[in-house]
């Protein structure tokens, strides 16, 4: 005859079983291909990367926040969705580089290099643009300050080669 006793640690001992076979499955492969399309974001926030050479690199929601980036060169990188905020990017070179959706709030960008880069529905909020190559940028739907528009434009040309964008209609200059 089964006991109660004996019937509750049978269920207790088949529902462990079937909890650990099911973790042990899923962790050794089962859903393996949404896990291995995932990768932790890069984190370079209160770095000092003077100098560093980032140029044709996929650094897609990288964080780069409060980071020295003065001299570094960012040609033609993905840093689509990239946190800058508050970083020093004075004469970094990001010819051609992919800024789309990136957070570049009270960035430096002054002697810095965005001849065709795409910064489209990139936030740049209270950043500075002094002595910057904007030749060809493309700034659609980007958030800019009223002041830093009327800057650009004075010095918006070209069209930019991969969105087919003029910089000045980006900017809606006028």
């Amino acid at each position: 005859m089964i006991t109660w006793q004996r019937l509750t640690a049978f269920f207790l001992a088949l529902l462990l079983n079937t909890w650990m076979l099911l973790s042990t499955w899923m962790l050794s492969g089962w859903n393996r291909p949404a896990l291995a399309d995932w990768t932790m974001p890069l984190s370079f926030s209160n770095s000092e990367l003077k100098g560093h050479d980032f140029s044709g690199q996929s650094l897609q929601a990288a964080e780069f926040s409060n980071a020295n980036l003065e001299l570094t060169n960012f040609t033609n990188a993905d840093v689509r969705g990239t946190v800058f905020s508050a970083s020093v990017m004075t004469q970094a070179n990001l010819h051609g580089a992919d800024l789309t959706n990136a957070l570049a709030d009270q960035v430096k960008f002054n002697g810095a290099d965005l001849s065709d880069a795409v910064l489209t529905e990139a936030i740049l909020l209270r950043s500075t643009f002094d002595d910057t190559n904007i030749t060809g940028a493309d700034f659609s739907e980007a958030i800019l300050d009223g002041a830093q528009v009327k800057e650009l434009c004075q010095r918006a040309s070209g069209v930019n080669s991969k969105t087919g964008i003029a910089t000045r209609e980006s900017l809606g200059c006028r």
